[in-house]
């Protein structure tokens, strides 16, 4: 009787704590601001992993001024995302009366607009490759301190390095 007892001590299941198991957690929405050649600015709620398209769309899509041409609608979102789509520039600026762009020609005969850097609008600024609200930003902060004399002082705006300024030059005047 003491060997039965002995084995049903040492055969008996050990005691643990049981394990709640809970479905996974439903993602939550992600808020996005877009702004500019969209029919209705604002801020969305996307799903998580949505792209610049869906946010475009959620926007009433592009507008007939719209220049989307330097965004990737592919870009995947996060939340609290800024998408700035372009607008088609202007030949004048109504307030001011003055042109914040000239046209030209390039060697190829292509028909390239440049933007004087001392004058142009925040819209015209943020329409150049690789430069965001940000850095745009810090462009008109520097021209309120002194005037560009040359396009080449673009590169001591904090942000502008020799790679962005080789993307933006052939598109920069300075009035001259």
């Amino acid at each position: 009787m003491l060997s039965t007892g002995l084995v049903l001590l040492v055969s008996k299941p050990k005691t643990g704590t049981a394990i709640l198991l809970r479905p996974p957690p439903t993602p939550v929405p992600i808020l996005v601001n877009i702004d500019g050649g969209v029919q209705v600015p604002g801020v969305y709620s996307l799903p998580v992993h949505s792209q610049v398209k869906d946010a475009v769309e959620a926007a009433g899509g592009l507008s007939t001024h719209a220049n989307p041409g330097s965004i990737n609608l592919v870009a995947l979102l996060e939340d609290g995302s800024y998408i700035y789509i372009p607008i088609q520039n202007s030949v004048g600026d109504s307030t001011t009366g003055e042109s914040d762009q000239i046209y030209g020609q390039s060697e190829s005969g292509e028909t390239i607009s440049s933007i004087n850097i001392n004058q142009a609008s925040l819209d015209a600024l943020i329409s150049l490759p690789g430069i965001g609200p940000v850095t745009v930003e810090k462009i008109i902060a520097y021209r309120e301190e002194q005037a560009f004399t040359r396009v080449e002082e673009i590169q001591k705006v904090p942000g502008i390095g020799p790679a962005t300024y080789e993307q933006i030059k052939a598109y920069l005047t300075v009035g001259e």
